[in-house]
């Protein structure tokens, strides 16, 4: 018979003649659906509490210790705000707000059985979270970008990832929480509302809460798909002994896996491990370590120009043969099935990565270029963002986390965000200021650029206090010959080039805060001299032992945080524009 709205289960029970027994089981049933509603309550507390920990770490930790040494002027402030966003704002609602709501609530269950007020209260805020995840992207880029380059940076942040607090996670891992806490909302909600009963009063501000903190979490969940494949790279990079440039904005993960590499030379077979990437393959050799699974890169193969195709081996089975530019590998799978894995997930990536270049070259190709003399004149037609994979300006491939697209205002081609952060009076917009690229900036701005691109090295070296060729070594590795740069304009940094004309650096070494010394180790080459910060150590050697003193005498003032100037050369105590050509050819 079908139950009154009003009738309560016991009374229901009770006039269809169920025993006593049977009632007792009923009310059990109610009481708990009741503690699961408390359940679903406690842990909601519980994981709050955790939250706000995680929130202060990242704010009273990591942003105020690196804001304090910005303060300093070793790195900008401007770059701790943007890699930490609003985190301070997000930690002060939470820790002074929702926390002791949920506290004091918890307290007094008994009289106040309900969460649905108080998860409503936090709906304002969730503007905040939406700030937060829409820079996510941008203060991973940032926060690899001065890992790199500044080694005071990088010092703070593994001092503190080594504190026990961090529960052995990484910064990045942390920054994370703030995406994930809104979908969890979301889920303990929809549990809570599947608990409440249909007539709970709790439930309408339930429904309310969850139909806000849903349109929330639909962005944090794509923030979070973006996050896994950030936290997968971070997890390979751990793997690699933190040696390897894995985390890379361009850096896709396909696949990973044990295989045997066979010895070109004997039937010999060796244990190792392959990582392949969108744009790489990495063959690794096991290494010994008692917390968890590491790695050796042997050889790192692009995937330009990379062929796989199936072979036979008569000593061997399931074997299949990688070969690229840098290397040739024959390899032997563990099974039939896993030798055909292997292969279909190689050609596959590489047809993808061939796709990709065909398309950016076709997207270049058929654009419509607004020539010079129209340019800022005459609204482009913009290109189609799935027409490029690639930065037209600086080639960096486009990715979901740190490289998003964006599109020059005055020539209309798609462009990454450091290629975008110029902005120009454009008179078909009634000379209103727009986002344009650098070329167009420069154009616009009446500046030439052909001739300044192609530059760089060159225009250094005219201007620097000290320059020339260097042996160098880092981390044990070969020596090879570098030349060497410390620009007037960046007295502090000291610029590594391949070779004299090229353009762009190898590597960057900003000299403040480094040590210098001059001990001559077994092997060593003449006039030798380290340059170490931390774990930093990089080896330099010159050909004379004069060339090496005039080169300390600049980085140790440099190091010491006081403007060098250029060294005495053939008598004199600096040298004018004139001379500086002389100069380089001594160092040289």
């Amino acid at each position: 018979p079908e139950t009154p709205k009003r009738c309560t289960l016991q009374l229901f029970l009770q006039e269809h003649g169920f025993s006593s027994i049977s009632i007792n089981a009923a009310s059990l049933f109610q009481e708990t659906n009741e503690q699961k509603l408390f359940n679903i309550a406690s842990e909601l507390l519980h994981t709050e509490q955790a939250y706000v920990g995680r929130l202060a770490l990242l704010d009273e930790e990591f942003c105020a210790k690196l804001m304090e040494e910005a303060h300093k002027g070793t790195f900008p402030v401007d770059v701790v705000k943007n890699i930490f966003s609003n985190i301070c704002s997000i930690h002060a609602f939470h820790s002074q707000f929702l926390l002791p709501d949920l506290e004091k609530r918890m307290g007094e269950w008994r009289s106040k059985p309900r969460i649905g007020d108080i998860l409503q209260k936090l709906t304002p805020f969730l503007k905040m979270y939406a700030e937060y995840v829409k820079n996510f992207d941008h203060a991973m880029d940032l926060l690899k970008h001065w890992n790199d380059r500044s080694p005071q940076f990088k010092s703070i942040i593994q001092e503190i990832q080594s504190q026990e607090i961090c529960g052995s996670l990484t910064l990045q891992h942390h920054m994370l929480e703030p995406v994930q806490r809104v979908p969890r909302y979301e889920m303990l909600l929809k549990d809570y509302l599947k608990k409440l009963p249909q007539d709970d009063p709790d439930r309408r501000d339930a429904e309310k809460s969850l139909e806000i903190i849903a349109t929330a979490a639909t962005h944090s969940n794509s923030a979070i798909r973006k996050s896994e494949i950030l936290k997968k790279l971070m997890e390979i990079y751990e793997m690699l002994g933190e040696e390897e440039d894995i985390v890379h904005p361009s850096n896709e993960f396909i696949k990973e896996g044990h295989i045997l590499k066979l010895s070109a030379r004997n039937t010999s077979a060796t244990e190792s491990y392959l990582f392949l990437f969108n744009n790489m393959l990495l063959y690794c050799v096991p290494k010994f370590s008692l917390g968890g699974p590491k790695y050796t890169v042997r050889s790192r193969i692009g995937i330009d120009g990379l062929k796989v195709k199936e072979t036979i081996n008569k000593d061997y089975p399931h074997t299949f043969q990688v070969s690229g530019k840098e290397r040739t590998l024959e390899l032997q799978a563990c099974s039939e099935q896993d030798k055909a894995d292997w292969i279909e997930a190689v050609q596959k990536t590489i047809e993808i990565f061939q796709q990709k270049n065909e398309s950016f070259k076709s997207a270049l190709k058929e654009a419509e270029e607004v020539s010079e003399a129209e340019l800022g004149k005459r609204a482009p037609c913009w290109i189609r963002d799935n027409e490029v994979t690639m930065c037209m300006r600086c080639k960096e491939p486009f990715n979901a986390i740190t490289r998003r697209r964006h599109h020059c205002r005055a020539c209309g081609h798609v462009v990454c965000w450091k290629c975008s952060e110029y902005k120009a009076q454009l008179e078909y917009d009634g000379n209103k200021m727009n986002k344009v690229c650098k070329d167009c900036y420069l154009v616009l701005m009446g500046k030439e650029i052909t001739e300044d691109k192609k530059k760089g090295i060159l225009e250094i070296a005219d201007s620097s206090i000290i320059c020339g060729y260097l042996q160098h070594s880092e981390k044990s590795k070969i020596w090879q010959k570098v030349w060497c740069v410390i620009p007037e304009k960046e007295s502090l940094v000291l610029y590594v080039y391949g070779a004299q004309q090229d353009v762009k650096a190898l590597s960057s070494i900003p000299l403040l805060g480094y040590s210098v010394d001059e001990t001559v180790r077994p092997g060593d080459p003449p006039a030798v001299f380290r340059l170490s910060q931390s774990n930093l150590v990089h080896n330099f050697s010159a050909d004379t032992d004069e060339l090496k003193h005039r080169w300390l005498k600049v980085i140790r003032v440099a190091a010491a945080g006081e403007v060098p100037t250029r060294p005495e050369a053939n008598g004199t105590t600096s040298l004018d524009n004139g001379d500086t050509h002389e100069a380089n050819s001594d160092s040289s």
